[in-house]
């Protein structure tokens, strides 16, 4: 159970960080080109995560070419496309109107866990999953949303975001490698920067000294050491210790903290609706992390074993 729990708090951790970016990357779109951008946050994490490997394991973690594969589909879906969609949709709308919308993550992921993993719910897990979607509820009637130029367009965008990170989030958890939380936060950094290093320089030919201001060089190490680095070491850490309903469940903490660090950044205000339905979405994760749900799939078990006996 100690474990459960401590698995479910790296998620949520997870969680807060990514809805951080949503504030983040309001400032990010504003003031420097999507790729270049987005190369400079994987590049930044692919050089912090580095040495902090070498130090912990003493070498890069070696994979097999299937898991090598899956890690680079897992940077594609998570790194590239999610990041290109919403990105491209904080362009078009609000930060309140992709928050609302990224709420619809919790049910894609646990969609696509019983889709890629064949697992069925719980009763219980059933009951955290309801109370979070309730909670997710309350807090769209109540979001005041900032329009952007193309709200539809940009929601649109955003909607595709969250289909690419159902993926990602649950992508790690197919590796039969006993790689650590570390080491696979890693190796998806690093085919991140391999992705987006074409695009990226080809931006980096019209920036000038100027663009590089200090709330755009905040905004990229926000995105690289936070929502890059200590968001995948607490998922990657967590994701192969619960089954598929509790990581969905999880992530419904996403919109709360966007809400959260919407109001800090942006001075909006917090009445009883959001109070409401951040206490509804708190109560579906208290409900899924003592759920006691089913195990994961057994390579993830084995896996998260290993892990625990390597100390990571």
């Amino acid at each position: 159970m100690a474990t459960r729990v401590k698995a479910v708090a790296a998620l949520v951790a997870a969680m807060i960080l990514v809805g951080s970016s949503l504030a983040t990357g309001r400032i990010l779109v504003a003031t420097l080109p999507i790729h270049f951008a987005s190369l400079l946050r994987f590049a930044l994490a692919s050089l912090v995560l580095a040495p902090l490997v070498l130090v912990r394991e003493g070498r890069v973690p070696r994979l097999s070419r299937r898991s090598l594969a899956i890690v680079f589909a897992q940077a594609l879906c998570g790194s590239f496309l999610f990041t290109v969609c919403l990105l491209s949709g904080l362009r078009l709308t609000g930060a309140a109107e992709a928050g609302v919308t990224a709420a619809a993550t919790p049910a894609a992921v646990a969609l696509m866990g019983w889709l890629l993993f064949r697992e069925r719910p719980s009763g219980r897990a059933v009951g955290g999953i309801l109370a979070t979607m309730a909670g997710i509820a309350v807090l769209t009637a109540g979001a005041d949303a900032a329009q952007g130029p193309a709200p539809l367009q940009g929601n649109a965008l955003v909607l595709c975001a969250v289909a690419f990170e159902a993926i990602f989030l649950l992508l790690r958890r197919a590796v039969p490698e006993p790689l650590s939380p570390l080491g696979a936060a890693f190796w998806v950094s690093l085919c991140g920067t391999a992705l987006f290093l074409g695009p990226g320089l080809w931006q980096a030919g019209d920036i000038t000294a100027a663009d590089l201001t200090p709330a755009a060089v905040a905004a990229v190490v926000h995105y690289a050491l936070g929502v890059t680095v200590a968001a995948y070491v607490c998922w990657f850490y967590g994701v192969v210790r619960v089954d598929a309903a509790t990581a969905g469940v999880a992530t419904g903490i996403m919109p709360v903290a966007a809400l959260g660090f919407a109001a800090l950044v942006c001075g909006e205000r917090i009445g009883l609706r959001e109070t409401a339905g951040c206490a509804a979405v708190l109560a579906g994760i208290v409900c899924l992390a003592t759920a006691g749900g089913k195990r994961p799939a057994r390579t993830a078990a084995t896996e998260a074993a290993r892990a625990e006996r390597h100390g990571s």
